[in-house]
C-alpha cells in the first residue's frame, strides 16, 4: 500500500527522471572525461584545460540534466518554481567555476610550454607574465559576471539596481570613488601585461630596495628582496612612478668597485693582479673589465674597477671577489701605499703631546 501511495505521488515521476538524469550525466562525464584526456594528450594546452575542468564539469553536467527535468515537469507541481530557481542558481555558480577553471587550465598549459628553468628565459618570462596577469583578469571578470547573473535572478535585486540607477547622484559618485582603485589596478594590470615594463623574475630597484619579481597578481606585485623579505607593491605604482629594471632587455650587467689608495701606489702591478683575478673568476662573462683613476683628492686617489657578469647576482659576487683580492694584494705587496691618513694624524697628535709635556711641567 505504501508503494502504491509512493507511485501515486505527484513528484514520483519527476524524481525518478531526475535520478536517471543524474546517473546518465555522471556516466557521460566519466566516459567523456577519459576520452578527452586521451585525445588531448598531444596538445598540452587543451590537455591542461580538460584536466582543470574535470571537477567543475562533474557538477555542471548533473545540474544541467536536472534543469532539463525540472523544466519538463508539470507547472502545477508544488514548489517546482522554487526548485527550478535553486537549480538555476547552482548551475550559474557551477558554470562560473567551470569557466574559471578552464581559464586557469589554459594559462597553466601555456606556461608549461614555455619553462623558465632554462639559461635564456627572457621570452618565457614575458609569456608567463602576460599569461598570469591576463588570466587573472579574465577569471575576475568571469566571477563578477557570474555574481551579476546570480543577482539578476532575484526580482528584488533587479528592483534595487533599477532604483540605484534612477537615483545615481551622490550614490553613483561614492560608488565611482570606491571602485576607482579596483578599476585602476585592472587597467594597470592590462598595461603591464601588454607593455611588459616588468616580468616574473625581473630584478628591480623599487623604493631603494633590490629584489626579484616573485608574483604578479591582479592588484599587486610581490618582490622577493635580497634578505628574503617580501615587498608588496600595487600595480598602479609601476605605471605612475619610475623604477629600475636591471633585466629589462638582458640580464647582463656591469659592476663597479672603488678603492682609495696613496699617490705612491703603482698602477701597473695592480692592473696585472686585476687581470689575473678576473680571468680566474667563474662569475666573469669574459666581456669587459678595466681599472682607471676616477678622482684625485688632496689626500688619496680613487680607483674604479669595472667588470661585467651575466646577471646581477653574479656581478655582486664578482665585485666582492675583486675587492677582497685587490685589498689582499695591496696588503701583501704594497702596504705602505694604503690610505694611512687616520694613523698619521694620530701619530702627529702623540708627537705634539710629547713635545709639549715638558713645558706643561
Amino acid at each position: 500500500m505504501n508503494i502504491g501511495i509512493l507511485l501515486a505521488h505527484p513528484w514520483f515521476g519527476t524524481w525518478a527522471a531526475a535520478l536517471a538524469a543524474v546517473v546518465i550525466a555522471l556516466i557521460a562525464h566519466r566516459l567523456g572525461g577519459l576520452v578527452l584526456m586521451r585525445l588531448t594528450r598531444p596538445a598540452p594546452v587543451l590537455h591542461a584545460m580538460v584536466r582543470k575542468a574535470r571537477a567543475p564539469s562533474s557538477v555542471v553536467l548533473p545540474l544541467l540534466a536536472l534543469q532539463t527535468v525540472w523544466q519538463a515537469a508539470p507547472d502545477e507541481l508544488r514548489w517546482i518554481d522554487t526548485v527550478r530557481h535553486l537549480n538555476g542558481l547552482l548551475m550559474i555558480a557551477a558554470t562560473t567555476w567551470l569557466v574559471v577553471r578552464i581559464i586557469a587550465g589554459f594559462a597553466q598549459g601555456v606556461m608549461d610550454r614555455h619553462p623558465v628553468d632554462v639559461a635564456d628565459n627572457m621570452g618565457a618570462r614575458r609569456i608567463h607574465t602576460q599569461t598570469r596577469v591576463l588570466s587573472r583578469i579574465a577569471m575576475t571578470l568571469a566571477t563578477v559576471m557570474g555574481a551579476a547573473m546570480l543577482l539578476m535572478t532575484f526580482p528584488g535585486a533587479r528592483q534595487v539596481g533599477a532604483s540605484l540607477l534612477a537615483s545615481a547622484g551622490v550614490v553613483g559618485l561614492i560608488a565611482g570613488f570606491a571602485a576607482k582603485p579596483v578599476f585602476s589596478n585592472m587597467i594597470a594590470g592590462l598595461q603591464l601585461a601588454l607593455t611588459q615594463p616588468i616580468r616574473l623574475d625581473d630584478v628591480l630597484i623599487v623604493e631603494g630596495e633590490w629584489g626579484r619579481v616573485e608574483e604578479i597578481t591582479g592588484t599587486y606585485v610581490v618582490m622577493r628582496l635580497w634578505d628574503e623579505r617580501r615587498l608588496i607593491v600595487p600595480l598602479q605604482y609601476f605605471i605612475e612612478k619610475p623604477f629600475q629594471n636591471w633585466t629589462r632587455s638582458s640580464a647582463q650587467i656591469m659592476g663597479s668597485v672603488f678603492f682609495h689608495v696613496d699617490y705612491g701606489m703603482p698602477l701597473a702591478p695592480l692592473r696585472a693582479e686585476l687581470e689575473r683575478v678576473v680571468h680566474a673568476a667563474p662569475e666573469w662573462d669574459q666581456r669587459f673589465f678595466n681599472l682607471v683613476v676616477t678622482e684625485a683628492t688632496e689626500q688619496t686617489m680613487q680607483l674604479r674597477v669595472l667588470c661585467t657578469a651575466a646577471s646581477s647576482g653574479l656581478a655582486w659576487d664578482l665585485r666582492c671577489r675583486i675587492r677582497e683580492a685587490l685589498i689582499d694584494f695591496m696588503q701583501r705587496e704594497f702596504p705602505q701605499h694604503l690610505p694611512r691618513l687616520r694613523i698619521e694624524r694620530d701619530a702627529k697628535a702623540q708627537h705634539a703631546a710629547v713635545a709639549t709635556a715638558p713645558n706643561a711641567g
